[in-house]
């Protein structure tokens, strides 16, 4: 099986999963596709053309999911401080709420991975992950 396909379907199964388990803490009105806005790093501060690039979107595509996260109040747009007229994205209070959610989702999976794997494996696993991640391969 190509490398692409063994990457994508742990990274689906997991985003289902943070959807699925925000849902159950309370963040049910969040839907699998505002994972391209949550993701990390996450976008407060943000300009919402960095998110779409982040995301491999369009600018259209994700001032919709802005616009229905801020429906939701998670997150607000304002002005950018001497940038004219950019538009910074900031978390509201129920969206660091949730940001954070996804935070202690995550851990419980790099938990359940490491057990599963083993130290050793999991180690070498994230290890070679984060040299993926610094690496020029991904840009």
């Amino acid at each position: 099986m190509l490398i692409g396909a063994l990457l994508r379907v742990p990274a689906q199964a997991i985003h289902r999963r943070i959807i699925k388990e925000l849902n159950a803490a309370g963040f049910e009105d969040l839907q699998l596709p505002h994972i391209a806005v949550l993701q990390f790093p996450g976008p407060d501060g943000v300009r919402p053309s960095t998110l779409a690039e982040r995301a491999g979107m369009s600018k259209q595509a994700m001032n919709r999911l802005l616009q229905s996260l801020e429906g939701l109040a998670y997150i607000t747009r304002s002005d950018a401080p001497d940038e004219g007229r950019a538009r910074i994205i900031r978390f509201t209070k129920r969206g660091r709420a949730a940001y954070s959610k996804i935070h202690d989702i995550l851990r419980d999976i790099e938990r359940e991975w490491k057990a599963e794997l083993g130290p050793k494996d999991f180690g070498q696993l994230k290890e070679l992950l984060a040299r993926v991640w610094e690496s020029s391969l991904i840009r």
